[in-house]
């Protein structure tokens, strides 16, 4: 049984990533480019900010969302802006996306269009598998202790104290696996960052509880709406297999924020689940929670599900940190069996978290040109599990959450999950693109994403 394989051109976060095949010439006492590596990490220091350890709820009923309220700046968020435009001023950068045209495409939902040309030139091509979401992390490929220290903003880690703190000049913790926010040499959005949880221990590119955490505390520290964090499987468009999230700034609600949804379940501890409607990729949206860890766990524990059932899937960390959407999807599943139309390939989309979410990178003018709605829907559609494909899903996540709520130690504690929500939606969700029921009995499903031959 041989495994299907795309060639896959990822994109350049680092502006090392093309240098990773000279690895073998590096002498014992130092490689010469300031890396994160042993060679040359030994006595660095970098700025360091330690975030508070939120222990209350991230109230889901209050929207950060509002254009007309002029809020104070978090420092995060002032710390993040400022060290980014440093390096711009340094150079860090492959091209000036300020330039790059960006437009509301007219419709329902505003879906957002960016032509940016230069994100795919000069690209190392890899073999890149598509057909299994876990592998095994693998040092003589391209990782994040490869990139040059000067392109790491700072350290980011929990505070020991009941306050955040923030270090100019901090040593590298290297015993303790720091965690680090770099920036993306080849940016989408303005202050487009990457957060590499514990980047010392070379963890693969897979959902655990305490980095999720760690991800969903940085979109609360931050306290900006517009700053969101997203998240790619492997199978589902992540192309460097170090675990990692993205994030950057987008003065505008995605698309997907505006959806409408259903609330399809309730998980103990006040976690709330619901189901996209009127979207064209099929998913589901977290909020609530007793406690953010309560949040993050649930929404681990979904992630967990996925990607130990193979199943490719997107993370969008929103209205800092009060909504999570998770999309299960399999288009490069798709691609690799020769599913997706010769027109849509031609595009060049790679649709990933923040193409899922509404804001679609074009690659060629002509399609920056043309973009509709229509064409946005068409594209995504082809992204989104089928409807009892999503039913399965939705029996393998609820039976996972429903399993039992294992602390950081594995002890088990009662995790409980209500029936699904028998009410009909409301009028807005008339027309939704699933209008679904739930079954009250949990099924096995199929680990059907995955691509064998």
């Amino acid at each position: 049984m041989n495994s299907l394989r795309i060639k896959r051109v990822p994109t350049v976060v680092s502006n090392y990533q093309k240098e990773d095949s000279d690895d073998g010439a590096r002498q014992v006492g130092g490689c010469g480019r300031n890396c994160l590596k042993q060679c040359c990490v030994q006595g660095a220091r970098l700025p360091l900010y330690a975030f508070k350890r939120v222990k209350e709820a991230v109230n889901e009923k209050a929207s950060s969302f509002d254009e007309n309220k002029e809020q104070p700046m978090p420092f995060l968020d002032s710390l993040v802006l400022g060290e980014w435009e440093d390096r711009v001023q340094k150079g860090l950068f492959r091209y000036d996306v300020t330039a790059c045209e960006t437009k509301v495409i007219p419709g329902e939902y505003g879906f957002i269009a960016q032509l940016n040309e230069g994100r795919h030139l000069k690209k190392r091509p890899t073999e890149f598998r598509v057909d299994k979401v876990l592998q095994p992390f693998d040092g003589s490929k391209f990782n994040f202790t490869k990139v040059g220290q000067e392109e790491v903003l700072f350290q980011f880690e929990p505070s020991n104290i009941e306050e955040p703190e923030f270090i100019p000049n901090a040593p590298i913790d290297v015993e303790n696996c720091a965690s680090v926010v770099a920036i993306n040499v080849s940016p989408i959005e303005y202050g487009h960052v990457l957060l590499i949880p514990k980047i010392f221990e070379c963890l693969p590119q897979r959902i655990d509880r305490e980095s999720f955490l760690l991800a969903l505390h940085m979109a609360v520290e931050a306290g900006n709406p517009y700053f969101r964090l997203g998240y790619n499987s492997l199978g589902a468009f992540a192309t460097i297999n170090h675990l990692h999230f993205q994030a950057y700034y987008l003065a505008t609600r995605f698309p997907i924020e505006k959806a409408p949804t259903r609330k399809i379940t309730s998980a103990c501890k006040g976690v709330k689940i619901f189901e996209l409607l009127k979207y064209p990729v099929r998913g589901f949206v977290f909020e609530g929670g007793d406690t953010l860890q309560d949040l993050a766990n649930t929404v681990a524990d979904s992630c967990i599900c996925l990607q130990e059932n193979n199943i490719p899937f997107n993370i969008l960390i929103s209205d800092s940190g009060k909504r999570i959407f998770v999309f299960p999807q399999c288009y490069a599943e798709k691609q690799a069996l020769g599913e997706v139309s010769q027109e849509l390939l031609d595009t060049q989309v790679n649709p990933a978290v923040w193409e899922v979410s509404g804001h679609m990178v074009l690659k060629r003018k002509e399609d920056y040109e043309g973009a509709s709605e229509e064409n946005a829907w068409r594209l995504l559609a082809e992204v989104s599990l089928s409807e009892e494909r999503f039913q399965e899903v939705n029996a393998l996540i609820f039976e996972a959450i429903a399993c039992g709520d294992g602390d950081d130690k594995g002890n088990v504690s009662d995790y409980k999950v209500e029936e699904a929500d028998g009410t009909p939606p409301s009028h807005e969700d008339a027309g939704a693109i699933s209008s679904s029921s739930y079954p009250a009995a949990m099924v096995s499903g199929k680990q059907e994403c995955l691509v064998q031959q």
